[in-house]
């Protein structure tokens, strides 16, 4: 039984981890394509853009689909369009095709996570949260070697390269997934008609138009911000949330959110987590890179600091949560994040190259721990029947952080990368895990599903 679910864990997680490889290869393919299509870099960055915008409104979309017609579906299907881009994308003659092909991969990865998370919640009953921390040691390891592992295979197969390295994943995962995840079950199966009833397209309309230009407002930040996609992602959020409290079948049940207030506070703190930690990301190659003049090899050493001690406490979280449940683990791994922000702050600039690695650690440290227990936290506060939903809804509340820290990082770097814009970013990371600190209190002061 144990290599049973060893072996059902890789199934997901060899899945789940081509969302992050695939959002995070591209960014070193953008020069190759850009010459070979003869495009300007605001046109190519497009490739980027849309893949996030896509996998943002696809997540709970896939999801609720999932809960409808069966998890296992829902999983081989998005694999199944993953293959298919990585096939279809090396041939493309346009950048229209090609851009068409990258959708097509965001979709298709983005239908795996929350069907995958509503998998291990059905099937693996004991030490769940050991379980899901596999899925975020996967997840953690892609989002960082995505960018190296894309360089050498850009080196060797030129941009191209870098769709087909999806083929070993899929292949694992649709193998290992085809012979241990169980049928769905019968009373999933609907048909056409029944399925289109109950999938409120209207609603999904509303929600995924309002996300579209709230992205497309929160993106324009970078360069010249177009007020009226905010203006218009605002309605059609009132939209979606008229359409929401009336509809007899609602894409997102509103009223969970009132029910499940404790769910409302996972998303809400999963967003200021990723906030925090995608500033760092995205900020600190550049500062090594600019600031420090390190070569970009360099740069990715030292970031797996942090990268490299978020996979190694992963586990242990997992184990930790298994034991003692989530309260205790969520309040330390956000007091933790002050304690980097602080030493960011006050040490960084100019330390050596040990320092910075200890201060990377400490950072990673958190990462490690607030990204399982809030994984974990979401499925424990989550009606059973609409995990899928809600594990999407967790994913875009990922993508909501990573934008909105780019725009923070644009605040802060926008004329110069220096050591007095490190040290202000530093100080802004403090208030910011001072806030999640806060709210990990009050998420721990009150009664969680698991405790009644």
């Amino acid at each position: 039984m144990q290599k049973k679910r060893a072996l059902f864990l890789v199934a997901v997680a060899s899945g789940t981890m081509l969302n992050p490889l695939n959002s995070s290869m591209i960014s070193l393919a953008l020069h190759s394509i850009q010459r070979d299509f003869h495009l300007s870099f605001t046109t190519v960055s497009w490739l980027i853009s849309s893949f996030y915008l896509a996998s943002a409104v696809a997540q709970p979309v896939t999801g609720k689909i999932g809960d409808l017609v069966g998890r296992k579906k829902m999983f081989i299907g998005g694999l199944f369009l993953v293959a298919l881009s990585a096939f279809a994308a090396p041939l493309s003659t346009t950048f229209f095709m090609l851009l068409m092909m990258r959708l097509i991969q965001s979709i298709g990865s983005s239908a795996i996570y929350p069907s995958g998370v509503a998998l291990i919640r059905d099937q693996i009953k004991d030490r769940q949260a050991s379980a899901l921390s596999v899925l975020a040691i996967f997840s953690s390891a892609m989002t960082a070697l995505g960018p190296t592992l894309g360089g050498f295979l850009i080196v060797w197969g030129d941009w191209p390269a870098i769709f087909w390295v999806n083929y070993p994943f899929v292949l694992m995962s649709f193998l290992l997934g085809w012979f241990l995840f169980p049928r769905d079950d019968k009373r999933e199966k609907i048909g056409m008609k029944n399925l289109l009833s109950q999938l409120d397209l209207l609603g999904i309309g509303f929600f995924a138009a309002g996300m579209v230009f709230l992205l497309w407002f929160l993106l324009s930040f970078e360069s010249t911000i177009h007020f009226l996609s905010g203006v218009i992602g605002v309605l059609f959020f009132g939209l979606f949330f008229w359409r929401e409290l009336k509809a007899e079948e609602p894409f997102i049940d509103i009223q969970l959110f009132k029910t499940h207030p404790k769910l409302s506070w996972v998303y809400i703190q999963f967003i200021v987590l990723n906030i925090f930690f995608y500033c760092l990301f995205f900020g600190l190659p550049t500062y090594f890179q600019e600031e420090m003049k390190l070569s970009v090899e360099n740069s990715g050493l030292l970031m797996l600091f942090m990268s490299g001690m978020s996979v190694i406490i992963s586990p242990i979280t997992g184990k930790w949560i298994d034991k003692d449940g989530v309260k205790k683990p969520i309040v330390v791994g956000s007091f933790i994040s002050i304690i980097g922000a602080v030493f960011l702050t006050l040490f960084f600039v100019g330390a050596n190259y040990w320092v910075i690695g200890f201060i990377l650690a400490v950072l990673g440290l958190s990462y490690g721990i607030g990204n399982v227990v809030l994984q974990v936290a979401m499925m424990n506060e989550s009606p059973k029947d609409i995990v899928g939903t809600t594990s999407g809804l967790f994913q875009t509340c990922r993508y909501l952080g990573s934008i909105l820290s780019s725009i923070v990082l644009g605040l802060i770097f926008g004329k110069e990368i220096s050591t007095g814009n490190m040290k202000i970013l530093g100080i802004f990371l403090i208030f910011t895990g001072a806030l999640s600190f806060l709210m990990s209190l009050k998420f721990s002061m009150k009664k969680t599903q698991s405790d009644l």
